[in-house]
């Protein structure tokens, strides 16, 4: 009588984990994720996407370009709390190469949205105004 070698298998329960033992564990380094991880990432996005809406609606700050750089310093502290909380990544995940490829990530965006503005300063700063007989021939 021949088994199949797999049908001997169960699951059982670890107990040096303190978690239930049902997902499989394939040689990966344990991630434990917990409930409080997940509560507290999701408050921490609330409050990071309540303060920058009531900064703009009150308009506190009175200057339009502080305020834009306010925002963006509150947009790169939620994307960090999403990357931590959320995604699970940090400097001891995968080796390091998760950090690694978002530090990447980040210095590729960095240059295409400098390069954007500076295209878009540029051509808006050297673009020949529209005469008057020119706006009239454009209607």
């Amino acid at each position: 009588m021949s088994q199949h070698p797999h049908s001997s298998h169960t699951h059982e329960h670890h107990d040096g984990h303190g978690h239930d033992g049902g997902h499989d564990d394939h040689g990966a380094p344990h991630v434990h994720v917990s409930l409080r991880g997940y509560v507290t990432g999701f408050l921490l996005s609330v409050i990071l996407t309540a303060i920058p809406f009531w900064l703009v609606m009150s308009k506190v700050i009175p200057s339009a370009t502080l305020t834009s750089i306010v925002l963006v310093a509150f947009a790169v502290v939620q994307i960090l709390v999403h990357m931590v909380y959320f995604l699970h990544l940090d400097a001891r995940s995968e080796g390091g190469w998760n950090l690694l490829s978002v530090i990447f990530t980040v210095i590729l965006l960095v240059i295409l949205l400098a390069g954007t503005l500076w295209v878009m300063h540029h051509m808006n700063a050297n673009m020949m105004p529209m005469s008057a007989h020119d706006a009239q021939m454009v209607d």
